[in-house]
């Protein structure tokens, strides 16, 4: 079944989907953007037949089944409730919401209204994460003991821009710390419940850096740092009793280095293409929506928008949304 696609917003990821729905041979059938003239420009790009004068007009366009948003974070919730209201299948990207409370609110408005829910986490539907998996549950690297994740970034100070900007819910958490944490979430065996952090403040008052520490009840550990203005490998190291994993660039990941532990030999694994890390979601999430199999993760995303949510809140940061 072909579903109409609409983009709220047309950013870099929106132009990542339109070019993802032209390689599988389909097309983005509408945009709505705060700026007419840019969502006018964009359709242009991409032959989209239509542009709506006001964005709350996508909600009411009967003819569109899923919509993808990607503004920025703090107006996701506010655009989940008139999606999901409307009867809309919403891929939202991440960070989904600003925090548990407003995921737990679009969680319930979705099963109100019959619709699919789903943050757009790369990490999720990249393929070379599922033959991992498969390998990993069939016990030939042994129990798993250690994950260590970095992500940094190199952004300019320019208070002004998304990343720093409080008014945009800037900061590391929300915009790098989801990957490193979804990646925890997805290998460790239950969810992490012991959990220690320290953050380093931009002078906008965002979090610029944070380490975390986390343990579950299996006693699996994890060990996390993430920064906007210090640059590191995109690095996901899974540590088992008889092997270690490496992946590098993460986020979307296409290849994995293992080492053996006793004899230090090392295997390469490829599955999966970079470039087509929009593909896999689309095509994950048609299938959610048609019913033929959810891999969508939610509960995963709710164990991660709680982690956050619970990190911040002893760090004492809240978004002008939250006060």
């Amino acid at each position: 079944m072909k579903y109409n696609w609409a983009t709220l917003g047309c950013g870099v990821i929106a132009n990542q989907l339109a070019s993802a729905l032209q390689a599988q041979g389909s097309n983005l059938y509408s945009v709505a953007n705060r700026t007419y003239e840019k969502a006018i420009t964009f359709a242009d790009k991409y032959g989209i037949e239509k542009v709506y004068k006001s964005i709350d007009e996508v909600f009411t366009d009967e003819n569109v089944d899923i919509i993808y948003i990607s503004t920025p974070h703090n107006t996701h919730m506010e655009y989940l409730r008139k999606a999901l209201t409307a009867g809309k299948h919403v891929l939202c990207e991440k960070a989904i919401t600003l925090n548990s409370d407003e995921l737990e609110e679009a969680i319930e408005l979705s099963k109100k209204n019959h619709v699919v829910l789903a943050e757009a986490m790369t990490i999720y539907h990249m393929p070379i994460y599922n033959q991992l998996e498969k390998r990993i549950k069939s016990g030939e690297f042994g129990p798993l003991q250690l994950v260590q994740m970095n992500f940094g970034s190199y952004k300019e100070y320019d208070m002004s821009n998304r990343f720093f900007n409080p008014k945009l819910a800037g900061g590391a958490m929300l915009d790098i710390g989801v990957y490193a944490l979804s990646f925890v979430r997805r290998f460790m065996s239950s969810v992490p419940t012991d959990i220690l952090s320290q953050v380093k403040y931009a002078p906008t008052g965002v979090d610029e850096q944070a380490g975390i520490l986390l343990k579950n009840k299996e006693e699996e550990m994890a060990t996390i740092i993430i920064s906007l203005h210090s640059k590191q490998p995109k690095r996901g190291t899974l540590s088992f009793d008889k092997a270690y994993v490496e992946i590098f660039e993460y986020p979307r990941g296409q290849e994995a280095i293992i080492t053996y532990t006793e004899d230090g030999h090392k295997e390469i694994i490829t599955d999966g293409s970079t470039d087509k890390a929009l593909e896999y979601e689309i095509i994950d999430m048609e299938n959610a929506v048609s019913g033929e199999n959810d891999n969508m993760c939610l509960a995963y995303t709710k164990d991660v928008m709680k982690i956050m949510t619970d990190i911040r809140k002893e760090w004492g940061m809240f978004y002008p949304e939250e006060i």
